[in-house]
């Protein structure tokens, strides 16, 4: 018994690596009730296809939306620096 469970765990490891491009840790998550309720909802819905699926795609949008910030930082930045020193913008048709 104690193969089967090393090399079904090792199954699992490699198909995880393939699915989500690494290794999978599990972990503990304590939620208010009403966010429960709320991520159950969209599982019944269809929506998503498990809390799991549902947490994942929620944590990607983080991730997502503080790339975008991070983005729109750097453009500020460079707007602000070609306001101060226009001499050095290059022209569209030269790129």
């Amino acid at each position: 018994m104690w193969a089967f469970g090393f090399f079904w765990e090792m199954f699992n490891c490699f198909v995880n690596s393939i699915v989500y491009g690494g290794q999978m840790a599990q972990v503990q998550l304590r939620l208010p009730e009403e966010m429960v309720a709320q991520i159950d909802c969209w599982v019944a819905e269809g929506k998503f296809k498990s809390r799991s699926d549902a947490i994942k795609s929620i944590i990607s949008l983080y991730e997502e939306r503080e790339k975008t910030r991070e983005f729109y930082k750097l453009l500020l930045k460079r707007s602000q620096e070609a306001k101060e020193h226009p001499e050095k913008l290059v022209p569209l048709e030269e790129v």
